[in-house]
Formats: C-alpha cells, sequence, structure tokens
C-alpha cells in the first residue's frame, strides 16, 4: 500500500508540471498568427477554385459545320438524305436573319374605335389616305402608311405635323428564313474536299461555314 501511494504522488507531480508547462507554451502564441493562418489556408482553397475554373473555360469549344444558306427547305431535305447515304448524320435547321426594316408611320390609339373612325374621316377630307388598325397592341390606331426608308418616314412624319398631327414611327423588321444542314461533329471528318466539290456541283449556290455547336441560334429544327 505504501508503494502505491507513493505512486500517485509521482503521477499526481509529474501532471503538474506538464500542465504547467503547456499552459505557459500556449500563453506565449500570438492568437492574431493563429488567425491568419487559418485564413491563408481558406485562401489557398479558394484560389484553387479559381484555377480550376479558369482551366475548365481554356478548353476548346466544339464547332459545327453548316451546309446551305438556302430559301428553299426542300434543298435542305436533299443534302441531308444525300449525306445520310454516305453515313453521315445531320439535321436541318431554320435560321432567321434580319435582312432589311420598314418604318411603319401611324397615330397612337385613341379611347374608341369610333373616335378612331373619326380621325380617319377628317385625315380623308385633307387627301391623308389612312385607316384604322384593327388588332394588335395598336388596335384603334390610324395607319399613315409604310416606308421603306428611314427618311421617307421622316419626311412623312413632318409633313403630318405641319397638317397638326403627331405621328410616331415604328420599325418593322424584314426577316429572311434561311435552311441550314448542321452537320454532326463526330461526322464532320468524313466531308473531305472531293466530297464537298461534289455537293457543290449538284448543289449551286451551295454554302459552308463553321461556328460554335453551342452559340447557333436557330429558330427550329425540322425533322
Amino acid at each position: 500500500m505504501r508503494w502505491l501511494f507513493l505512486l500517485l504522488v509521482m503521477l499526481n507531480f509529474f501532471y503538474w508540471v506538464w500542465s504547467e508547462r503547456f499552459a505557459s507554451r500556449m500563453a506565449n502564441e500570438n492568437p492574431v498568427s493563429l488567425f491568419l493562418g487559418v485564413e491563408a489556408g481558406i485562401r489557398l482553397v479558394s484560389e484553387s477554385g479559381v484555377a480550376v475554373q479558369a482551366k475548365g473555360e481554356g478548353r476548346k469549344k466544339e464547332e459545327c459545320l453548316f451546309l446551305g444558306g438556302f430559301q428553299s427547305e426542300e434543298k435542305g431535305r436533299q443534302i441531308v438524305q444525300r449525306l445520310l447515304s454516305l453515313d453521315i448524320a445531320s439535321r436541318i435547321e431554320r435560321q432567321e436573319r434580319v435582312v432589311a426594316a420598314d418604318y411603319w408611320v401611324y397615330l397612337p390609339p385613341l379611347a374608341s374605335r369610333q373616335a378612331s373612325l373619326q380621325q380617319v374621316r377628317e385625315l380623308q377630307a385633307k387627301k391623308i389616305d389612312s385607316y384604322v388598325i384593327a388588332q394588335g397592341d395598336l388596335i384603334n390606331a390610324v395607319s399613315l402608311g409604310v416606308f421603306s426608308r428611314a427618311e421617307s418616314a421622316e419626311a412623312a412624319v413632318q409633313r403630318f405635323r405641319v397638317a397638326g398631327y403627331e405621328p410616331v414611327v415604328r420599325e418593322l423588321p424584314r426577316v429572311r428564313q434561311d435552311y441550314w444542314v448542321r452537320v454532326m461533329p463526330e461526322s464532320a471528318r468524313l466531308l473531305d474536299e472531293r466530297l464537298m466539290k461534289g455537293l457543290g456541283r449538284s448543289f449551286p449556290g451551295l454554302r459552308q461555314q463553321k461556328k460554335e455547336c453551342e452559340g447557333v441560334a436557330a429558330s427550329g429544327y425540322l425533322e
């Protein structure tokens, strides 16, 4: 029992010495440096994420080959069939583009159709050609004409203002529909120079262009 008592005393003494040394070392540590060390670790993780993102953005985007540019859907379908016979996957797409604009001159809508009709009668009495718009967002407005040039529309506006009216001009885009054949990226390598020349002879006016597959805005895929 005596030896056991002495052993417990010694263990308590050694534990007290260890506790005092540990407390002294913690007191000498700078808490700010510990915080900065943690903050630096967080910053490194953040910078690593940015590096990964930048690496992903640097990847080359996939390009698609387009053939056509026809106003006839039938020609596009014929090209698709020709390519299909050569095991080249493709599909026809309709794309829209603005080729020009018209300029619509009109008087703003009135409260009722009867008021608009009265305005038309007044205009026609002054030999100004006009009519009431019967539908759309300009219902009950009075059309004064459509012009193919902005200068002509502006000149008309000035004439109507001299006559005592305040017309408005709306630009009407003229949209053209073209038909293109998109060649699937995995099949584009099969279109060699000889085959392209053959397609050019069969379809005069055939154009080809490459665009980023994700950046192409088509108005519709056609089956």
